[in-house]
């Protein structure tokens, strides 16, 4: 199907009570427009990042009680899983819409990726868009402004990356919701594509 956009209903999905009637909900709603996505954006990042990108649409399988606050689709160049890998997301929390590149702690390279960052640290700071922001945790809504974050900010992530067991790094843009609902389907796209290029850096060094 044709991506036609997400609505104030979808991010109120993350409101509804109970394990059953919210999975319902977002396998109903939100599922058929990230599938879409992943249609989409499939595509366009396997050209980008020169590597053949594999869609994974998150399933939240091994839930028995706690509903998903967030969902997403994800983005990696293994048919078989994404979070052991550097990824690229876009998914939903009830507040925002998020367009992330990633490694999260299931990673067994992020030594390596954190040591390639810091190699880089120069190019990343003055490249990554000030209004892009970074997060440690995949797990938790928030996440801090590039243009909030000094070099040494940015140096000590990139270590903590190589150095934490538990630890995690995301880089991307966060759209409030009223914004993404403003924004309708064509101009989302552009905005989605437009990041994903800004982040092809990252992707590159890991």
């Amino acid at each position: 199907m044709d991506f036609t956009g997400f609505t104030h209903d979808d991010f109120d999905v993350f409101t509804i009570d109970g394990l059953d009637a919210r999975m319902d909900a977002i396998k109903g709603k939100i599922r058929p427009k990230l599938e879409s996505l992943g249609d989409t954006f499939g595509p366009v990042l396997s050209v980008m990042a020169g590597d053949e990108m594999f869609v994974h649409v998150a399933k939240h399988a091994r839930r028995t009680v706690n509903p998903p606050k967030d969902t997403w689709v994800a983005f990696a160049n293994n048919p078989r899983g994404y979070k052991m890998l550097p990824h690229f997301q876009i998914g939903l929390w009830e507040t925002h819409l998020f367009i992330w590149f990633a490694v999260i702690y299931e990673s067994p390279q992020k030594e390596k990726i954190g040591e390639a960052f810091e190699k880089h640290i120069d190019s990343l700071y003055s490249k990554i868009p000030g209004r892009f922001s970074w997060s440690s945790d995949h797990t938790k809504p928030g996440a801090v402004k590039h243009s909030e974050l000094s070099k040494e900010d940015l140096a000590a992530l990139f270590k903590r990356l190589k150095t934490v067991k538990k630890a995690e790094i995301l880089c991307g843009l966060q759209i409030d919701r009223d914004e993404v609902v403003k924004m309708g389907p064509s101009l989302l796209l552009k905005e989605i594509d437009n990041v994903f290029r800004k982040l092809l850096p990252l992707y590159k060094l890991s």
